[in-house]
């Protein structure tokens, strides 16, 4: 006689990363995931960079300008410390911003039963993977990978161009510094020693 064991999910928690270029709607994509778990009455808290204040201190913010009340932190680890117990769905917007540290953080929080919602470019404006990206697409149960429209042909776009010479990774902008290209018309940055 073969026994059957059952195996219930309460509480499963789960990963989400939403990643792609910039002007992609990736922060539109988690403000949509966000109101739905509200609508269905889940309890959501929303995290962001302190470094990212581009459009709003308290909000995240799309560039259709969809926006969201967030609350701010300088470190991933601060996200556990603000966490409050009766959380269900976590969203993290800006991921990129975060560090490495931020791949411990959502993998706790998971652990915890919390769906944790994550959106962050995927690649620098060199087109290198932009850590902790890759390796939350590692751990993640779910990715969606947005495409934006390439600003010089049309094409769907997966990279972001800076407009700007700077040899700094992190360069906080939007509109007019930098657009949204396709491979073909990605131009590697001068700094690039590839």
């Amino acid at each position: 006689m073969t026994e059957l064991f059952h195996i219930t999910h309460h509480n499963l928690g789960s990963i989400e990363v939403i990643c792609g270029s910039m002007f992609s709607g990736k922060s539109e994509e988690l403000i949509r995931r966000l109101r739905r778990a509200q609508i269905a009455r889940q309890r959501v808290q929303i995290f962001k960079p302190r470094m990212d204040n581009r459009f709003s201190e308290d909000h995240i913010v799309s560039h259709s300008d969809m926006k969201m009340k967030s609350e701010l932190v300088a470190a991933a680890p601060e996200i556990l410390r603000q966490l409050e117990p009766e959380t269900q769905v976590v969203g993290i917007d800006e991921a990129q911003f975060f560090g490495l540290d931020l791949v411990t953080v959502c993998n706790q929080m998971a652990d915890q039963g919390k769906r944790v919602i994550i959106a962050g470019l995927d690649q620098d404006y060199r087109a290198r993977p932009f850590d902790p990206m890759p390796q939350l697409l590692a751990v993640a149960e779910y990715i969606t990978k947005t495409l934006a429209i390439c600003v010089r042909c049309g094409a769907p776009a997966n990279r972001t161009q800076r407009l700007h010479s700077n040899a700094e990774r992190v360069m906080i902008g939007g509109n007019g510094s930098y657009e949204a290209r396709c491979r073909a018309c990605f131009e590697l940055p001068p700094d690039c020693d590839d």
